[in-house]
């Protein structure tokens, strides 16, 4: 109900600031103002506020406002690029969360098959790809592909455990005997194993698209 609510009691913010000429976005109760220099802003945000207070009777989270360039802040799990032409992006917060939830997912499903884990994963990631894919900075969006393949990568690698079993997995997906050899006797840890040229022999890019796991960079 909270969406609905505020859509009801701000509709007047947003008339007001319509007829001050102003740029703005809302959802619900967050949003945002922009304007061309923090003069401006701290003015804006002065003045908005007394209105939100005296006219509305609301009160301001005064913890939660600030005035700042579009790249300090985010909106929705969005943010800005600088620079001339700033371009929508994802917000670092937004970034960590997605990271965090990989992890959980992938944590509990160290024993499970490979397509059952990512069939695990393919509904968050969907819906994931359909809110965030909106952002104007592909590059990061490959970053995290590249991420999660490395992920998925080191959680097979612990399915393996020991070095006879990692071993024969690996000559079992086509590794050479010296190369399977080398790192199914490594000291290194699982996460820079991952990246190893035994592992990204082994289970390619194109063996997790045979298990249907979705990309989130477009045109892939």
């Amino acid at each position: 109900m909270s969406p609905l609510l505020s859509n009801l009691m701000l509709d007047v913010l947003d008339r007001e600031l319509e007829r001050r000429g102003h740029r703005f976005v809302r959802y619900a109760d967050d949003g945002n103002i922009y304007v061309r220099s923090v003069r401006a802003g701290e003015r804006v945000m002065a003045s908005v506020s007394r209105f939100l207070e005296k006219k509305l009777k609301l009160k301001v989270n005064r913890g939660k406002s600030a005035v700042a360039r579009p790249g300090k802040r985010k909106f929705l799990g969005f943010s800005f690029t600088s620079g001339s032409e700033p371009k929508r992006r994802i917000a670092p917060q937004a970034l960590e969360r997605f990271k965090l939830r990989v992890r959980e997912l992938t944590r509990t499903g160290r024993h499970l098959a490979p397509a059952h884990l990512v069939n695990r994963l393919k509904l968050f990631l969907t819906g994931w790809r359909g809110y965030f894919g909106f952002c104007e900075t592909p590059s990061v969006l490959r970053k995290l592909d590249s991420w999660l393949r490395r992920r998925l990568r080191m959680v097979f690698w612990r399915q393996w455990k020991r070095g006879r079993t990692r071993f024969a997995a690996l000559r079992r997906l086509g590794v050479g005997r010296d190369l399977a050899a080398k790192a199914g006797g490594s000291a290194h840890g699982p996460w820079r194993l991952s990246r190893s040229p035994a592992l990204s022999f082994a289970l390619p890019n194109a063996y997790f698209i045979s298990l249907g796991l979705p990309t989130l960079a477009p045109g892939r």
